[in-house]
Parts: structure tokens; sequence; C-alpha cells
């Protein structure tokens, strides 16, 4: 049976969700806004692969854009609707259900209000259960596929006449750039559904459970906060199967903005032989000792908290703030078949100036 969602799970949602972001952006205030206006606007519903006909149509729903505080970006509750009904209408067949290609501080609840409003399910069932940079990394094995997708985008600056509602057909690696460019178009983020695909395919390649695998974790994270932030850190540890990797104060913080909407480079946390380095694209893709060992790498979780407890993404820290490194390995947690494609690392590999490939694929 299917779990109905309510205003407990917006908040578990966001703080599960905010670890799993692994230092990526995102807005918390987002996520919230959206799953409250879902459980205030009906019953989003929450539902397991095994519980889905096989020949169920899924979609994924996604916020599109890297939006500095700097871009004049709206997008509306409303719009991660419309862009469902426009994929509906294009598909001719209703969508049983939406996935998410990433857990974030707001994408692990981009699909429950479609829910509230259309009735689509929530499908616990996600692209990637942490954030990664690339679409590929979250796409369940569609990187290269020659298949023709349907995508639609919605969204964008209504006082700035930016508004933007798009669908678009063909190859995915063709299509998806199109809707980044309308991203940016509409001032830097929009809500997308995309690559309709039957269940069967999705219970194949997705990372099946990652829904109410962070949500279980955002609920461990609100019981232990009345104890204070060593208990926060601790149940996190304890719940995900992880552990603190590094800590200390942030010694280097060497990140750049490309052309390309990526945050790249390093940062650098703790003193001498116990400094680590973390490597940086969007978010966290690998973690080496002071003598070059690599302790973590993509698709691991990893992640950097305060003394509190509370996730730190790379445009928040500081040097010198006092952090710690948590990292959650792949053997623990469900992985998709894009995280276990060779062809998704080289250009993240080339961006990083790193090799990726040999932990992510051993």
């Amino acid at each position: 049976m299917g779990r109905i969602l309510g205003p407990k799970d917006v908040e578990a949602a966001v703080k599960g969700g905010s670890v799993f972001a692994a230092g990526g952006g995102g807005w918390a205030d987002h996520g919230r806004m959206l799953g409250t206006a879902a459980v205030n606007a009906g019953k989003p519903e929450l539902v397991s692969m095994d519980e889905v006909p096989d020949d169920a149509w899924i979609a994924t729903a996604a916020a599109i854009g890297a939006p500095a505080g700097t871009t004049e970006w709206e997008m509306r509750g409303v719009d991660y609707v419309k862009a469902v009904q426009l994929v509906q209408e294009a598909l001719g067949a209703p969508i049983y259900g939406l996935m998410i290609g990433q857990n974030g501080k707001s994408s692990t609840l981009n699909g429950w209000l479609p829910s509230a409003i259309l009735g689509t399910k929530v499908v616990d069932a996600v692209g990637d259960i942490r954030a990664h940079p690339t679409g590929d990394m979250g796409s369940i094995g569609l990187a290269k596929s020659p298949q023709q997708m349907i995508q639609s985008a919605v969204g964008g600056n209504r006082s700035k006449n930016s508004y933007i509602e798009l669908v678009i057909r063909g190859a995915t690696a063709k299509i998806s750039p199109v809707l980044r460019t309308a991203s940016d178009m509409s001032g830097g983020f929009i809500a997308s559904c995309r690559n309709p695909l039957p269940a069967s395919y999705v219970k194949k390649n997705a990372a099946l459970g990652g829904i109410s695998i962070a949500l279980g974790l955002g609920e461990a994270i609100i019981d232990a906060e009345p104890k204070g932030g060593s208990a926060v850190i601790d149940a996190i540890v304890k719940q995900t199967r992880g552990a603190i990797i590094g800590q200390g104060k942030v010694r280097r913080k060497a990140v750049v903005y490309t052309n390309e909407a990526f945050d790249v480079g390093t940062i650098t946390i703790g003193d001498g032989a116990k400094a680590v380095t973390l490597h940086v694209m969007n978010e966290y893709m690998a973690v080496d000792s002071a003598d070059g060992e690599r302790l973590s790498g993509f698709p691991d979780v990893i992640t950097t908290l305060n003394p509190q407890g509370e996730p730190v993404s790379v445009g928040e820290l500081r040097e010198g703030d006092e952090l710690l490194v948590l990292r959650i390995p792949k053997s623990v947690i469900p992985l998709s078949s894009s995280v276990t494609d060779p062809s998704v690392y080289p250009v993240v590999e080339k961006a990083l100036g790193i090799n990726l490939t040999d932990y992510a694929l051993r």
C-alpha cells in the first residue's frame, strides 16, 4: 500500500534530502514551499515500484539550472504541474507516477505537488540517491540512447516576460541541453518533466527506495535534534551506515564558476597528515588524504556537516569554518544503471583533472 505524505514528511524530506545533496545547491526553502503546497492541496502518495504495473508510464520530475542568488529566477509550484500536463498531452497517455533524478534540498519533493493535484504517484525511485553535476548521471542508462524522448520545461520570471513553456522530442543527449538553455533564458531555474518510460524499465535501472531512504534519514535527524549537534551527527552516521572520514577547519577553498555553469575546484579541510581534499563539481565528487590516497569517490555520498549536524553546501562554506566530512559508501546504497555506466565519467574527470572511473566501477 502507498503512503500518504503529510506535513511531518515535508521537513523529513528536506533534512534527509539535504544530506544526500552532497554539497550541492538547491534551496531548503524551495523544498518546503513545494512540500507544504502539496500536502495542503491534496494527498500526495508515495508508492514503491513493486506496486506499479509494468506497463505504467513513469516520468522524471526535475528542476533544471544552477541559479546563483544573483539571477532573477522565478519558479512556482504550478510550473511543476504544468510540465507534467504537457508531457501527458505529447505522450497521449496518462503519467502514472513521477520519479526524480536525484535527492537534494528541494529535489526530493519535486513530484509531490503534481501528485496532490493530478493524482500522479510519487514513485519511490531515483536516478541517483545523491546529487550529481551532470544529467547523464541521473538518466538511468539513457545517456547515449538513440531513443526518441519527450521533455518539457515550464517557468520563468513573469515580471520580466521570461516565462517559457517548451515541449521537445529527440534523443535525450540532444534535447537536454535545450532545456538547460531555456532555464538560462527564463532566469536560471525551470521546472521540467522528462523521459516517460515504462515502469518495467525503471524497475531495472533506477535506484529503488531512494525517497524513503531520504525520509528515514530526515526522521532520524529530527528525533536527534533536541539532544544537540553531536547527537544529530551520530544519528546521521548510524542511520546511513556511514563514517566521518575527516574534520577540522576549512583551510582552503579554491572553487571557480565556469561558463558551463559548474562550480569546479577543491576544498581542503584539516591540518597536516590529517588534512583531506574534497574535489568539487557542483557536488563533492571525491576525497583524497594528505598523501594523495583516495578515501572516497562518486557514487559514494560525500557531505560536509557543521558541528550542529547541518549539511553545508559548497556555496555556503567559508575558509575558517569547522566542518566534518561524511562518507556513505556505495556498497550500502541502491545504485542506478547510470552510475555504473563508464560513459558518464569522462566529462567530469576532464573538468576535475582526476580519475573517478576506477573507484566508481570497481
